[in-house]
This record gives C-alpha cells, structure tokens and sequence, in this order.
C-alpha cells in the first residue's frame, strides 16, 4: 500500500498492466465534483540537493488549496520517480492530506524514468475519471510533472505518453485535463524538455532556474494557482487558461 493511504482508498489497476493506481472509494465523497489533481515529482540523484526545499514547496501546494473556496473539490495524488515510479499517495481529499505527512517523503537515488512516469499519471488520471463519470460525478484534472533531466530508465517513450493523452480525452469522463511539464535546475536539458513537451502533448511547459527556497516557494505558488484555476472552470466545460510562472 502506498505510504501515505488510509482505508478510505482502494487500489487500482490499469488496463496497459504497468503501475496502477490508488483512489479514494466513491462511497467516501461528499461533493458532486471534482478536479483531480496529480504531482509526479523526480527523485533521482540529482535532486538530492534541493530535497528539502521541494518537500516544503509540496506542504505549501496542500496549505493553499485548503485555503481556496473550493477546496472540498480538489483531490490530490503524489508519485515519485527515480528508476521507478513510487506512489505516495493516490486520489486524497485534500482534506486528508496533512503538511508534516510530506516531511522526508521525497528520497533521492537512482535514475529518472521520466517517461514511465508521466504516461502512468495521465492513465490513472483517466481511469479514475472514468469511475467518477460513471457514479455520475463531474471532473476535470490537471496534471504536473516535475523533473530536473532526460528520461534514462523508462520501458515506455514519449509516445506512450502522447497515447496516453489520447486515450484520456477518447473516455470523454473528463470535462478537460491540463498538463503541465516543469523542468527544475534543468540547465542544459531545456530543449530536450520542450522537445518532449511537444512530442507527449503537454499543454504547457515551465523552466525554472536555480533550485533554491525562492524559487521553489514561486513554484509553490504556480502550482497552487494553476490548480485552483482549473477546479474553478469545472462545469464550463473548458480548461483553465495556462498560467505565466
């Protein structure tokens, strides 16, 4: 079981056999939608040095959610990659996720199986939307992959990734999805990133500089302003304009 799930959540499987999934049961909502939100994080060696700023970055995303309006609309799921891919938490109420439960969660080691990782956030994504659909819930979603480098380790490649996307939109369970690739103190690797961006079908990509406590504290914030943006449009059935870090 993951780390951070209770017996409130379920696990899941996914068509393609790879990873699944976790998820809050359906019996345990309250609300009538909802905007599933996704943060794929790298933990491979390279990060080991901002670890810490990253971790508390995560606690400030959670912080500001629960301060938004519509925070009882807002599901959270956390994985970690390095030579492969670790889910934290699946589908939470943001209720249920708790700031010191992301103190030391994120442990660096190993290579980045960037490419297995992203396609497996976008297939739950998906998957789970589809349930939600089915229990005649409305959602949309927003996923973000964050990475500080080049796909080294993964089985799958980048046009799994896009396939995944296409398989998302083909459910038609989702009222929209936004996906947002984010390159941390990635010097040197930002056009192989805006590459991969274009061949996976991201909507977005954001470059950050130096990985230090300002800037991820920015990043913080870019996240949690992304994700409330989306979970604001839900019903209109559009996504929620991209966002300038």
């Amino acid at each position: 079981m993951p780390v951070l799930n209770d017996n409130s959540m379920t696990d899941q499987t996914l068509p393609t056999g790879h990873y699944g999934y976790s998820a809050t049961r359906i019996e345990k909502l309250g609300a009538t939608e909802y905007t599933l939100v996704t943060i794929v994080a790298d933990v491979s060696g390279s990060v080991v040095s901002f670890r810490h700023e990253m971790e508390d970055a995560l606690k400030e995303i959670v912080a500001a959610c629960k301060r938004a309006p519509r925070a009882d609309n807002l599901m959270l799921r956390l994985v970690t990659f390095s030579d492969q891919l670790k889910e934290m938490h699946g589908f939470k109420l943001l209720s249920q996720c708790k700031a010191p439960d992301y103190d030391g969660v994120l442990q660096p080691g190993g290579n980045t199986a960037l490419y297995d990782a992203a396609s497996n956030a976008v297939a739950a994504t998906a998957a789970y939307g589809k349930q939600l659909a089915d229990a005649d819930y409305d959602a949309n979603a927003i996923v973000f992959v964050v990475t500080d480098g080049a796909d080294n380790a993964s089985h799958s490649s980048a046009g799994d990734v896009r396939h995944a996307f296409a398989q998302a939109v083909a459910t038609e369970a989702l009222e929209s999805l936004v996906s947002i690739l984010i390159g941390v103190n990635a010097q040197g690797q930002g056009g192989y990133l805006m590459d991969f961006k274009r061949d996976a079908g991201f909507t977005q990509y954001v470059e950050i500089g130096k990985a230090d406590a300002k800037t991820l504290a920015r990043l913080a914030m870019f996240v949690s302003r992304s994700i409330l943006s989306q979970s604001q449009v839900l019903g209109t059935g559009g996504p929620s304009r991209s966002l300038t870090f």
